[in-house]
């Protein structure tokens, strides 16, 4: 079982999912104010899901040169991996929140952008990304 995360400094989507079925299930969006997260909101995820791994989506320009926030998503990493003692990998994303937002649209309209947490759906891409290529 794996927890994974779509980092922003204002919000950081979280799913869950597995290996077994290489699924994963947008969870909720935790606040962060400049790119610290709200620890015990973390904490209770990793109590309540026990997961193996976390999964960090690490922020990525096209043409693979480090964007704005890559720097604050692998301090996440360090800190993640200094608070919990689980593996935590990094997973390049590009365009992610660009991805869930279109396919969310696409199965619920402009009603399901407004009721979805993009962030979360943008952490399940992450995370089955993620499983198909490891």
């Amino acid at each position: 079982m794996y927890l994974a995360f779509d980092f922003g400094t204002r919000n950081i989507g979280v799913a869950s999912g597995q290996k077994l079925t290489g699924t994963a299930t947008p969870l909720q969006k935790i606040n962060a104010k400049r790119g610290v997260p709200n620890w015990k909101e973390i904490e209770d995820l990793i109590k309540k899901w026990q997961p193996t791994a976390l999964i960090v989506g690490v922020p990525i320009n096209l043409d693979g040169t480090e964007h704005e926030i890559t720097n604050y998503a692998k301090n996440f990493i360090r800190q993640l991996e200094e608070r919990f003692h689980l593996p935590v990998y990094a997973a390049e994303e590009r365009l992610t929140t660009k991805a869930a937002r279109s396919r969310i649209f696409e199965a619920g309209g402009y009603k399901a952008l407004q009721a979805e947490s993009i962030d979360s759906f943008a952490a399940k891409l992450i995370l089955e990304e993620w499983m198909r290529s490891n």
